[in-house]
């Protein structure tokens, strides 16, 4: 495949659009013309395609109807042919596809050159007359919309390029010799066009349907959420330049198969970026993430011992509420207990390559593991910076430094203070207790499994304004001549 692969997924900002916007999808997948030309090259070869070359039947060919039917030429044609014992094509190859805009700017055309050497037998010489013909198959990749209105992506006006034929001797013999070849030659150049559009242009029809249906289940393909996933459904197709946009509605699935959310056409803008040199991309709407993050770690309640399980964070929190009270921090027992419920969950936001989570949290403290009504109940909200990484073919995600915009004195049955003042150590609890407990649960990460089946193995990231992603594939699942491709995760 010629220059870098790169797979691109994308989280589109969400906003507010303007009056008369058109409704975007929850998501895009954009083919660029490498991927085309990667997966119609493997139909390709899956359909046997140089075999169905190598068996053409060219002398067949030239005796049917010879000279158009024309009695007086056709009697000359035959007396040619009568010289041949066998005409067939001996070496065929399928060079490297074509895929580009067609002339008429509505699709995509795919140019596929044949490289062909046929050899001829005949009692003139004990030698092999070989030829070499090389030719050109083009085909336009288009938008088709049935009567009910349905679109889809098909193949047709499959034939060979007009002027592409050209055919040669390859060695020189006797004037005899190359006189009949000569003749072989003239009467080859109307059949063997008519040979390529009925014995090679449905194959290559086969391979583009499986191409699609290939490319269709991959899109279809559920992404596992823990005990939920998520699946995409196309809705219509589309090309743009050089480029099949497949628009998709997204829905979130529990553990039973049952449908807990549809993500539809909406307001919520969703901007897809130019491929570049990346050979596809996903871009996904902000309100779909957030969901697949909702998913992974739904509202919990989480209750420690504090004094068992960090000891020091427990004589913190005395201190810290021996200043609004000396005599409450006295009342706290060994068994003295935290509870730390989630109310909401996690919400990305976006901003200029940076990418943080926002959460509601409920934090109570008990004197005791006996106690009913907690000492006091705070609201926080809280933010962390979230940090995406790939490992082999998965989307990770991992929250860092959780820190506190705002907290709030809910509940207090040890009087009205300031909550700021418990805000460190109320942190500390957090960075101690929920982050790695949803750190835990996000570990597993998001496989991506059309990233594997296009070839992608190994991962490995940095971070600037866009987090980039370099990947390498398994060497033995790509064809030799394929140079090693780039993987790049942009968070928009």
């Amino acid at each position: 495949m010629a220059g870098p692969l790169t797979f691109t997924l994308l989280c589109g900002l969400l906003a507010v659009t303007l009056a008369g916007a058109k409704l975007s999808p929850p998501a895009v997948l954009t083919l660029g013309r490498e991927v085309i030309k990667e997966r119609l090259t493997q139909g390709l070869r899956d359909h046997n395609a140089i075999n169905i070359l190598q068996q053409l039947p060219l002398l067949s060919s030239l005796r049917e109807k010879p000279a158009g039917g024309i009695p007086i030429l056709g009697n000359l044609v035959n007396s040619i042919l009568n010289h041949i014992v066998w005409l067939k094509v001996t070496t065929a190859n399928i060079l490297q596809l074509q895929v580009q805009p067609s002339d008429e700017g509505q699709g995509l055309a795919v140019k596929i050159p044949l490289d062909m050497v046929a050899g001829l037998n005949t009692p003139l010489v004990k030698t092999i007359v070989e030829m070499h013909m090389q030719t050109e198959v083009q085909a336009i990749i288009t938008v088709n919309a049935s009567e009910r209105g349905y679109t889809r992506v098909v193949l047709q006006d499959c034939s060979d390029s007009h002027g592409s034929l050209r055919i040669s001797l390859l060695q020189k013999l006797s004037f005899l010799v190359n006189s009949l070849a000569n003749k072989v030659m003239s009467l080859l150049m109307p059949a063997l066009p008519k040979l390529v559009k009925t014995q090679l242009c449905p194959v290559i029809q086969e391979a583009f349907e499986d191409m699609r249906a290939d490319l269709l289940n991959l899109v279809r393909a559920p992404i596992s959420l823990g005990s939920n996933h998520l699946e995409f459904d196309p809705l219509s197709p589309a090309i743009k330049g050089n480029v099949i946009q497949l628009k998709l509605e997204a829905k979130l699935l529990d553990s039973q198969g049952k449908v807990t959310k549809w993500f539809k056409e909406s307001t919520a803008s969703l901007t897809v970026p130019v491929l570049n040199n990346s050979p596809f991309s996903l871009t996904v709407r902000q309100d779909v993430v957030n969901a697949a993050i909702a998913a992974l770690l739904p509202p919990e309640e989480l209750v420690v011992l504090l004094d068992y399980v960090l000891p020091e964070l427990a004589h913190q929190l005395k201190s810290s509420i021996d200043v609004i009270s000396t005599k409450v921090a006295q009342e706290l027992g060994p068994t003295q207990l935290v509870k730390i419920l989630t109310q909401e969950t996690p919400e990305l936001l976006l901003d200029q390559g940076s990418a943080k989570v926002a959460q509601l949290i409920v934090l109570e403290v008990f004197p005791t593991n006996e106690a009913r009504r907690p000492f006091f109940t705070l609201g926080i909200e809280a933010s962390s910076e979230a940090q995406f990484y790939t490992k082999d073919d998965r989307l990770l995600l991992n929250f860092n430094d959780i820190s506190s915009d705002r907290i709030h004195l809910m509940n207090s049955g040890i009087g009205l203070f300031n909550p700021e003042l418990l805000k460190n150590i109320t942190i500390e609890i957090l960075s101690s207790v929920l982050l790695p407990n949803q750190n835990g649960k996000l570990r597993s990460g998001i496989s991506i499994s059309m990233v594997k089946a296009l070839g992608f193995e190994e991962a490995s990231s940095f971070l600037t304004k866009i987090l980039y992603l370099c990947s390498r594939p398994r060497t033995a699942s790509l064809p030799t001549d394929r140079p090693t491709p780039l993987t790049l995760l942009r968070i928009l």
